[in-house]
């Protein structure tokens, strides 16, 4: 069975109301990244930064995954799927895919100020991380998160994994963030890679096959051309 690597951006849960940074009107244009995603704002403002984050876990318990993470979730009858997401919501898992590797971090889950690397889950019937929320060993809770400024503990195993992919497919990301963009390059030359988004993107290898589309749509096109490559 051959092994399809996904990598995933924010374009993949916009249709499940999931609002994304970069576009207009996105959650940047409201929030300066400094005040909401770095060590350094939420310093500075603790209620801030854990409120912005409360009210993001509030409105991903009222979204459900598109036909885009269904889609995805079939191809595993016929593929070795491993999902790499950008994405801290988590659609991916309620959809139903097994294998899925986060490198930003999980919104659903909280860690301490003293440890990052160990996170607990937050319960959907009480979602929000207050101040005096301490893990066990009486440290303050804060969102399980990756923030800028922050090492991304993941990339080492992205990377191993993707190195191993026989077909790679990159779904609503702009690649312009690293290190997640840089996955890429460590793409075998001989391994297919295609790469689903309605806008264009300014990828830099000459080698990627474009499905200018949605992420429900684009998956739905994928299939299609994935038969003949089972």
């Amino acid at each position: 069975m051959k092994k399809l690597i996904v990598l995933s951006g924010a374009g993949m849960s916009a249709e499940s109301g999931i609002s994304t940074f970069r576009d207009s009107n996105g959650l940047w244009e409201q929030h300066r990244v400094e005040d909401v995603a770095t060590p350094e704002g939420f310093a500075k403002n603790p209620e801030l930064v854990l409120d912005f984050y409360n009210q993001r876990r509030r409105q991903l318990l009222n979204c459900r995954p598109n036909a885009g993470h269904i889609g995805l979730v079939a191809l595993e009858k016929d593929f070795d799927v491993h999902i790499i997401t950008q994405n801290v919501d988590n659609l991916h898992e309620l959809a139903g895919s097994t294998q899925v590797m986060h490198l930003h971090g999980e919104l659903m889950k909280s860690c301490s100020v003293k440890d990052l690397r160990t996170p607990y889950d937050i319960p959907a019937d009480r979602p929000d991380i207050r101040i005096g929320d301490k893990d066990m060993h009486g440290n303050q809770l804060r969102p399980f998160i990756v923030w800028f400024g922050e090492a991304v503990p993941m990339i080492e195993p992205a990377v191993k994994l993707i190195r191993q992919a026989d077909i790679v497919v990159v779904i609503g990301t702009s690649l312009n963030v690293y290190p997640a963009a840089g996955l890429l390059n460590s793409v075998t030359p001989q391994c297919p890679i295609f790469l689903i988004d309605p806008n264009d993107v300014a990828a830099y290898r000459s080698d990627i096959r474009f499905i200018k589309a949605g992420a429900s749509e684009g998956v739905k096109i994928l299939a299609g051309i994935l038969e003949s490559m089972k």
